[in-house]
């Protein structure tokens, strides 16, 4: 109820504020369960939009849904790599791709990566892979960084100084620069609900979050730092209102690790992607034996 009061606070100041903003800022988008899009369209739809990921590439993966949907119903996919027998592992690993669906490589990288744990996985983590959460903004004919509601999902989370400075700093710091609109309210977005809710459910030691283009690590809360992942060395950015960084690092105490590839367009090179890899695990080994 007390959430509820306040988006509803929170709705109010945007149109008080802002009365240039669409008078209803989250239209509805409903369709019946039959005509939620299944995983084999979306993987038909990835297939047809990334060079580097075909259409058997992401069956092969055998994705499962979440139980969420985009605002247009596409399913928001899962693959999990569980602890193998009777094997303690060392931690929970959350490792999440395409939040801004103008980042291409961010995703295609998450599948060649699945695809390297599907022969390496060895219950030393256990691992939860969600290779596409912004499937709207990457899916549509020119692909965009925010949602289909022209939301940025890394400004949308429920961190604690939303309220207080999610619109102001849209405002004052980006010049209400669409590609970076946090919505009306935190978690105003089923895409956001969805990850917010993985994460309460899976409970991660560690978050990993791939972008694309800034070429760097950048690193929010708890534990040391990796201070490179190939040939990416880390340069912290900062924490904004609303961003996952702020949200898991700083509210939840848990450590989020940003790998911003250099081009959102062109892959790295295979032999980039694995050493990225081996690097990340090898970091995640020292962390979680200390």
């Amino acid at each position: 109820m007390a959430y509820r009061l306040r988006a509803g606070l929170a709705f109010l100041l945007l149109v008080t504020l802002f009365p240039e903003a669409p008078a209803d800022p989250l239209p509805r988008i409903r369709h019946t369960e039959p005509d939620r899009l299944s995983i084999e369209d979306l993987c038909q739809e990835i297939g047809g939009k990334l060079g580097s990921v075909s259409v058997s590439d992401c069956l092969d993966q055998e994705l499962q849904s979440s139980g969420d949907y985009s605002l247009l119903d596409r399913p928001l996919v899962v693959k999990e790599y569980p602890p193998l027998g009777q094997k303690i592992p060392l931690g929970r690993i959350l490792v999440l791709g395409g939040i801004h669906g103008d980042e291409y490589a961010s995703v295609s990288v998450m599948f060649k990566w699945m695809e390297i744990l599907n022969i390496h996985h060895s219950g030393l983590f256990h691992w939860h892979f969600l290779p596409l959460t912004n499937p709207d903004g990457l899916l549509r004919k020119k692909s965009q960084r925010q949602n289909e509601r022209g939301v940025d999902l890394n400004r949308n989370f429920p961190t604690s100084d939303w309220e207080d400075d999610a619109l102001e700093y849209w405002t004052t710091r980006t010049g209400r620069s669409e590609r970076r609109y946090p919505g009306p309210f935190p978690a105003s977005e089923p895409e956001v609900r969805g990850l917010v809710k993985e994460i309460e459910e899976f409970q991660p030691d560690i978050i990993i979050s791939l972008h694309a283009p800034f070429g760097l690590v950048d690193h929010d809360g708890p534990p040391t730092a990796p201070t490179k992942l190939g040939n990416l060395w880390l340069s912290r950015l900062g924490i904004y209102p609303g961003s996952l960084g702020n949200y898991g690092g700083i509210d939840l105490d848990t450590a989020v690790v940003t790998v911003e590839l250099k081009y959102a367009g062109i892959m790295p090179s295979p032999s980039q992607i694995s050493v990225m890899w081996t690097d990340l695990v090898r970091w995640l080994l020292r962390e979680r034996r200390k």
